[in-house]
């Protein structure tokens, strides 16, 4: 069995999307209150336009979901949230979050999904005979249930994302849980939650400084994948991405002395050189041992 989400969407949300090309989206709501738990990742998620149009539109793999202030929203996903700018975006919480202080940065509902897909409205899926007009935000389906067999069978015939099947027998058989493809979103704020907020040496918990580093970098064939990152303040990405910094076999951090040589300076990152990197709070997180091998074999300034 899988589960399925239609969510409610608004119009103009899905209009500005499906006009652009985009390897993942937030779809966001303006309440930071509760977290969704309605999917596993991998898991459909679909998009439903606003009544009097009763069609699902479109989708995407759920990937993660969090609380995010609407500012690293936008950092992590720009337009991907589906508006042209972060002024436009805070004006449409407004719509639904009357007398917040404007000089807040708002927490918002995400909902991160990748490889998204948006229809021509020939290929509009009309909601099912159980939907009911009162649904505001969404309801979750399940594939060994009629409706929820229906829906998924519709999306594969439409599907125009990568499903990880090696036959027309498999592609039509069971439903099954896509791997969902990371884009850089996704991969920041997996990461951030992964290491539950803190920089993963110093154990910082201001989130405006806090970077989800990649270990091999992307640039150099790293992937936007969970083992492939680290949660690390800003300076001392910075650090890690130059070289000066890295982390070795035992997960401790390692300072170059390349650093004070070549800035005459370095005190404060001395004072953490032997440090006990954190493992994330997730397993499947744990920072991959060929990656740090990598960083330490190809940009480490020791």
């Amino acid at each position: 069995m899988v589960s399925i989400f239609v969510g409610v969407t608004d119009n103009d949300w899905f209009n500005y999307l499906s006009a652009r090309q985009v390897d993942e989206v937030n779809f966001w709501a303006p309440s930071g209150r509760i977290n969704f738990r309605a999917l596993q990742p991998g898991e459909l998620f679909l998009f439903k336009l606003h009544s009097p149009q009763n069609f699902i539109v479109g989708g995407g793999i759920f990937s993660h979901a969090s609380l995010l202030p609407l500012s690293i929203a936008w950092e992590a996903f720009g337009e991907k949230n589906g508006v042209e700018s972060a002024k436009e975006m805070r004006r449409r919480i407004g719509r639904y979050r009357t007398g917040d202080d404007p000089r807040m940065d708002p927490t918002i509902g995400c909902r991160i999904l990748t490889s998204p897909f948006f229809w021509a409205r020939d290929r509009w899926i009309p909601v099912p005979e159980s939907w009911s007009r009162n649904i505001v935000v969404g309801r979750g389906y399940d594939t060994d249930e009629t409706d929820g067999a229906k829906l998924w069978n519709a999306v594969i015939d439409r599907a125009n994302f990568a499903l990880p099947a090696s036959s027309e027998l498999d592609r039509y058989g069971a439903p099954i849980l896509v791997r969902p493809r990371l884009g850089q979103g996704a991969f920041r704020v997996l990461v951030t939650d992964a290491y539950d907020r803190r920089c993963a040496v110093t154990g910082e918990k201001t989130l405006p400084i806090l970077d989800a580093a990649h270990i091999r970098s992307y640039a150099d064939g790293g992937e936007h994948e969970g083992p492939n990152g680290l949660l690390l303040r800003t300076d001392i990405h910075k650090l890690f991405d130059l070289g000066y910094v890295t982390v070795d076999k035992d997960l401790r951090f390692v300072v170059s002395g390349r650093l004070k040589a070549d800035f005459d300076n370095g005190r404060h990152y001395y004072d953490l050189h032997g440090t006990t990197v954190q493992s994330p709070i997730r397993a499947s997180v744990l920072p991959s041992p060929s990656s740090l091998e990598w960083h330490r074999h190809n940009k480490f300034l020791g």
